[in-house]
């Protein structure tokens, strides 16, 4: 109160009372815990990001992984399954298109198991287990003699996969720092999610999509050709409109 009287008064030589800028102790009102809602926990041998095997078993009838092309459609658009939490709390989701092979499963599988605390919370996987052969030659081999041989197996994720779910009694603020770390070492694009952001996203969309009074959407422009938009379009475009590559 000194303090303030003094900086009215524009007194500048006045000494505050040591009694008066004691500090004490304050009564402190948290808030209350929200309350606990009802998980649905997988079987308790599930809580762990299980192993994934480097390579899958062999198809062919001689034994041997059998060779594949490239596919490149495995990677291109959108996801059209894989897009929703399960367990409706945390998760990854890829901003892009990607491959992961089994260095990026098991990077994930030991960071996360390592972070959380599992007597409380869970994880499980979204994503399938190393399955599309890669095939490289040799360095310094020559052009010709065929398909090289398989040096790898990974697998294939569209953009809005989610890659990752975590979930139990926990919060948001405790599970993002963990979904973050490897969020940043993932070969594409990602983001960390939760229930929460998918809702808002869904209802901003529609609210895009209802209130919208510009008529010349991309697909419309597309579609008329108008301002000759065929020329330099992707025929992607005609499936995505321009969304996705």
């Amino acid at each position: 109160m000194a303090l303030k009287l003094c900086s009215r008064l524009n007194i500048k030589d006045v000494v505050c009372p040591a009694w008066r800028c004691t500090s004490v102790a304050g009564f402190r009102n948290w808030k209350p815990l929200p309350p606990p809602q009802e998980i649905e926990y997988p079987k308790y041998s599930k809580w762990r990001l299980k192993f994934v095997e480097r390579t899958p078993q062999p198809t062919g009838f001689s034994g041997k992984h059998l060779k594949m092309s490239k596919r490149l459609m495995d990677m291109r658009g959108p996801e059209e399954y894989h897009t929703f939490l399960l367990h409706k709390q945390f998760g990854i989701r890829a901003k892009m298109g990607g491959m992961m092979h089994w260095g990026h499963m098991d990077m994930i599988r030991l960071t996360i198991n390592r972070k959380m605390d599992q007597s409380r919370m869970f994880a499980i996987w979204r994503v399938d287990p190393p399955w599309k052969p890669i095939t490289k030659k040799g360095q310094g081999h020559r052009m010709g003699g065929g398909k090289g041989s398989i040096d790898k197996f990974v697998a294939p994720v569209k953009a809005g996969r989610i890659i990752v779910e975590m979930g139990g009694d926990c919060e948001f603020d405790e599970v993002f720092p963990i979904l973050e770390q490897v969020r940043g070492k993932l070969p594409f694009k990602a983001e960390v999610v939760s229930q929460k952001m998918l809702d808002e996203e869904k209802a901003q969309e529609e609210y895009v999509k209802k209130n919208n009074m510009n008529p010349f959407s991309f697909e419309y422009c597309l579609k008329n050709n108008m301002m000759g938009s065929r020329v330099w379009s992707s025929p992607y475009d005609f499936f995505w409109n321009g969304k996705h590559r």
